[in-house]
């Protein structure tokens, strides 16, 4: 069925938000500490700060009479149900979440979840990525999503280890070259 004779709220809340992508069914949604208290104080902000100052918007707009012609009354019901759409996200997102603390990490040999990886590729470029959960992967900041093919290539390999995977410019070999657990970034 095409998606223009679907009903706004009929479709699936993980599929809307751009930024990260929808887990498969049956997979933990794992998260750092970190990004478990940036999701949270995201869906705080929307509910108690954004949220009401969009509705009292809309009440005043829908009180200036015809709603038909009324921007302030069309872009804020459209603004509302993004809202609501992005409240709803997150608060499926952290009921399934499973936090995971890099610094509590016991075999810090190996690359786990929350691991911060040096890499070095055949140019000797090195780069270092923080292994975090999808919704809070950001490459331009060093945090890859643990489903990422990079991220799965790595996981479970040693410091030493030469890894090879397949990148979206094709196939691709890197040599890790430093391994730890920390609680914050990738930058630390």
């Amino acid at each position: 069925m095409s998606k223009a004779f679907i009903r706004e709220d009929q479709h699936d809340d993980d599929q809307e938000q751009g930024g990260a992508p929808a887990l498969l069914p049956g997979t933990r949604n794992y998260i750092t500490p970190r990004g478990y208290a940036a999701l949270k104080a995201e869906l705080k902000h929307l509910v108690e700060v954004e949220r009401p100052g969009v509705v009292n918007t809309v009440a005043w707009a829908a009180g200036n009479g015809d709603r038909s012609e009324n921007g302030d009354y069309i872009y804020g019901k459209k603004r509302l149900r993004e809202i609501d759409r992005r409240i709803r996200f997150l608060i499926k997102r952290l009921e399934n979440a499973h936090v995971v603390d890099p610094a509590q990490q016991e075999n810090t040999d190996q690359v786990f979840f929350g691991a911060t990886v040096t890499i070095c590729d055949g140019d000797g470029k090195e780069q270092t990525f923080q292994i975090v959960g999808v919704d809070e992967a950001d490459a331009s900041q060093g945090r890859i999503s643990w489903i990422s093919p990079l991220a799965r290539a790595l996981l479970k390999a040693r410091e030493g280890d030469t890894v090879r995977f397949h990148s979206p410019v094709g196939p691709r070999e890197v040599d890790i070259v430093a391994v730890r657990y920390c609680a914050g970034t990738a930058d630390d």
